[in-house]
């Protein structure tokens, strides 16, 4: 039988790609690293019998690919809102919930990219693991970062008319677990300014990235004036505007962009 350091040695390099080809098979990060587990333990077991007549990656990626299929023989699959129904008519009716759904999820970049030094290979990375409901996707080119800035002002100054401008005029709103979502920027720009944004102050957005896009983590500020992690999001963008809106409101997917829970508290007193 191969030593455990020595085998662990040889698999430490493939590990981040394995994990984002689960990732890109089961749409989960939770189970994409209980599949890689999966895979490298199956390795081991069987790494005598391995002839070599293949590369170790693409004998990795067989073990892998079996392991991911097996898993998913008994699961639904993995969707966002829009993928299964109609946008809500209204921005003011009731909320759909939907907390049985198995949802898409979100992946840190970093998970996926560690040990990639290649430009192309960190490119070709990201170009995979984009949200699988988006057809294509454009990366934001550095020009458009201050749209991105305007964004966070907006959203932390609780202005839904700033926020609406820069929306597309036929973007997209997405919260899961909810099933509602909305289409359209003044639904999108009505629905934030009188269910989400509050108070100036409310929310503070930390920069993250995930899945290749640009994203935020949000706080949300509580009466004793402590934000608490409230969602996830990642933002498309196309032909300088914000495209397509996903708000993970879960938020234990904190944990996974290893952000704490909440920040400190702030003093509550607000100009008069």
């Amino acid at each position: 039988m191969t030593d455990t350091a020595d085998f662990a040695q040889l698999t430490e390099p493939f590990r981040a790609e394995l994990l984002a080809h689960c990732y890109r098979m089961l749409g989960s990060v939770q189970d994409a690293e209980d599949q890689v587990q999966e895979t490298l333990i199956r390795a081991w077991r069987s790494y005598d019998d391995f002839e070599g007549r293949a590369s170790l990656r693409t004998w990795l990626y067989r073990i892998a690919t079996n392991a991911c299929l097996r898993a998913l023989e008994n699961r639904s699959r993995r969707a966002l809102p829009s993928g299964l129904g109609a946008s809500s008519g209204s921005p003011d009716g009731p909320l759909a919930g939907g907390h049985e759904v198995p949802w898409l999820e979100p992946i840190p970049d970093a998970r996926t990219q560690a040990g990639l030094a290649d430009p192309a290979s960190v490119g070709a990375s990201r170009a995979g693991l984009r949200l699988a409901f988006v057809a294509a996707l454009q990366y934001l080119p550095a020009r458009q970062r201050a749209l991105l800035d305007q964004y966070v002002a907006a959203f932390e100054n609780a202005d839904a008319s700033a926020l609406s401008r820069l929306l597309a005029r036929d973007a997209v709103f997405e919260m899961p677990p909810l099933l509602t979502w909305f289409t359209g920027r003044d639904r999108i720009g009505r629905f934030l300014g009188t269910r989400v944004l509050g108070q100036p102050g409310d929310f503070k957005l930390l920069p993250v990235t995930a899945n290749g896009q640009p994203g935020f983590a949000g706080y949300r500020r509580g009466r004793d004036g402590i934000r608490r992690a409230h969602a996830v999001q990642v933002l498309s963008v196309s032909g300088g505007a914000i495209a397509r809106i996903v708000s993970f409101n879960q938020p234990d997917l904190f944990r996974v962009f290893d952000l704490p829970q909440t920040l400190p508290g702030e003093d509550m007193k607000r100009p008069a």
